[in-house]
């Protein structure tokens, strides 16, 4: 692993955006949903960059690739979530897109850098 933090990494960063974009279509569900879709929607999205960040920091590639796992499994969370949440009328879909954008963006990052991590350890 390189001798760069995890605040340097853009999947990290894109996550962080994409989390920040959860936090604030999330805000637009209705009042009934606080315990439900939003608090569902705010968790998953805040472990993706925390998956990113506490794998970084374990130091070992295996650990590094198995928390990318999680953030991946997160970031289907999330996209699923937001469906759920087009589909029962709780939000628009243009209010998602650019949510949904970010969830494609940060997914096809952290695959490439878990690739990067299996590929390395199987040379």
């Amino acid at each position: 692993m390189s001798g760069q933090g995890y605040r340097d990494l853009i999947a990290w960063q894109k996550a962080m955006d994409m989390c920040q974009a959860v936090y604030r279509i999330s805000a637009d569900l209705p009042d009934e949903e606080k315990f439900g879709l939003r608090s569902q929607l705010q968790r998953a999205s805040v472990s993706i960059p925390s998956n990113i960040a506490e794998g970084h920091a374990r130091g070992s590639k295996k650990d590094y690739a198995r928390h990318l796992g999680y953030a991946l499994g997160s970031l289907a969370e999330v996209e699923t979530q937001l469906e759920i949440a087009v589909r029962v009328g709780a939000l628009e879909r243009d209010l998602v897109r650019d949510a949904w954008a970010l969830c494609q963006e940060t997914g096809k990052l952290v695959t490439r850098l878990r690739q990067s991590l299996t590929r390395d350890s199987s040379s």
